[in-house]
């Protein structure tokens, strides 16, 4: 992995994707990733969970996946779902090029949307949540 200021993302809508984050966090930590860790949050999630996110020093916390293209700190992210568990190192990601995904089964114009590679953008943010306001959201990408 080349340089630069990476993150892998997760989004925890309620306690059990809340645990989830936690184990996601701790399978990259295991597999010593050089990418830093947030975990986008809603209200959905219990106070005791988000204070316990939000001691571990390791994870960054912010609101909804929509923000993924907020987090312009960042260069480049790769998006993993919170039931996601990383069993060997793949900061190789980072070197994909953005849009990066899997297409999704059934859904041959979609990608699945549970790992991806994106480059944050304001500009695409306020699309995307245009977007959503006319719409509608929905979780996965078809293009």
């Amino acid at each position: 992995m080349e340089n630069g200021n990476f993150a892998f993302v997760t989004l925890a809508t309620d306690d059990f994707y809340g645990s989830g984050a936690l184990v996601l966090g701790h399978s990259l930590k295991l597999v010593q990733t050089k990418a830093k860790l947030v975990v986008l949050i809603t209200t959905g999630i219990s106070a005791r969970v988000v204070d316990k996110l939000r001691k571990r020093p390791e994870l960054g916390v912010t609101l909804t996946k929509l923000h993924c293209w907020n987090l312009t700190q960042f260069s480049k992210c790769v998006f993993l779902d919170a039931d996601t568990l990383v069993l060997k190192n793949c900061d190789e990601l980072f070197e994909k090029p953005e849009l990066s995904a899997a297409p999704d089964v059934g859904w041959p114009d979609c990608f699945n949307s549970g790992v991806f590679v994106y480059q944050p953008s304001k500009e695409t943010f306020e699309k995307l949540k245009n977007l959503a306001a006319e719409e509608g959201s929905f979780d996965g990408i078809c293009l």
